[in-house]
């Protein structure tokens, strides 16, 4: 499961979202294993909550936002980052935005190195800081709908949801992949996602205030303020053997 769009249009391009998104795949394209330059600097931007506990290496709590570990991993963190991102910049402002991106992404960082300050594995990934991007979006729009591919199997199926089930069923699944994971073992670090998650939400009270809190949520009844965008329906096919 996982989403391919909303129907949250912005108002304003969004500059930063679009450079986040850049940045990462150049810092991709650059990192790529077949280079031995470019997996030594790989190795020397991730982020190792060891060295973070002793007081080394502290550029890795901004470097690992823009590494990952294949194309996949990127590939996923961008279409979120892409889906959320703009309404976020749209809120917040293009300075806005990038000041709370980085400071999920590091509020994200400080949950994974205390769920397991003596770990010597690497942490990279932008998932933290874009985790933070969709506790916000859960904040400002719980009720926008968001369309998600479900693929079970050979059966694909889209469907539109708000965005409190999806984001909160995404929630959830971090904080049940954390508490069963055994010290830290699965390759996710799934307290950097909680931690991005929380921090996101919470730094995004100040902007709900002045929107007028609660104020705001029963005026647009949990959806965005303006029109929401429509889609033609899906020509992706179910499909049975």
């Amino acid at each position: 499961m996982f989403p391919i769009r909303d129907h949250n249009p912005s108002h304003r391009t969004p500059f930063v979202t679009y450079a986040l998104i850049a940045a990462n795949i150049v810092m991709y394209l650059a990192t790529l294993p077949g280079s031995q330059s470019g997996q030594m600097l790989w190795v020397q931007l991730a982020l190792y909550p060891l060295a973070i506990s002793y007081g080394d290496m502290l550029w890795g709590l901004l470097s690992h936002m823009f590494l990952h570990a294949g194309l996949m991993h990127i590939v996923g963190n961008m279409l979120f980052l892409w889906i959320f991102g703009d309404n976020l910049e749209d809120q917040m402002g293009h300075l806005g935005f990038l000041v709370f991106y980085l400071a999920c992404g590091l509020a994200a960082a400080g949950g994974q190195i205390l769920s397991d300050p003596l770990s010597s594995v690497p942490m990279v990934g932008a998932s933290g800081a874009i985790a933070g991007v969709m506790g916000g979006y859960l904040l400002l729009f719980p009720k926008a709908r968001i369309d998600i591919l479900i693929i079970i199997v050979i059966i694909f199926r889209i469907f539109t949801v708000p965005a409190w089930t999806m984001l909160g069923l995404w929630f959830g699944m971090q904080l049940f992949g954390g508490f069963t994971s055994v010290g830290g073992q699965g390759g996710v670090a799934y307290w950097a996602h909680a931690g991005g998650f929380i921090a996101g939400v919470i730094l995004a009270v100040p902007l709900f205030l002045r929107r007028g809190g609660p104020g705001f949520w029963q005026r647009t009844h949990g959806h965005p303020p303006h029109a929401e965008a429509t889609y033609a329906p899906s020509r992706i096919p179910r499909v049975r053997r």
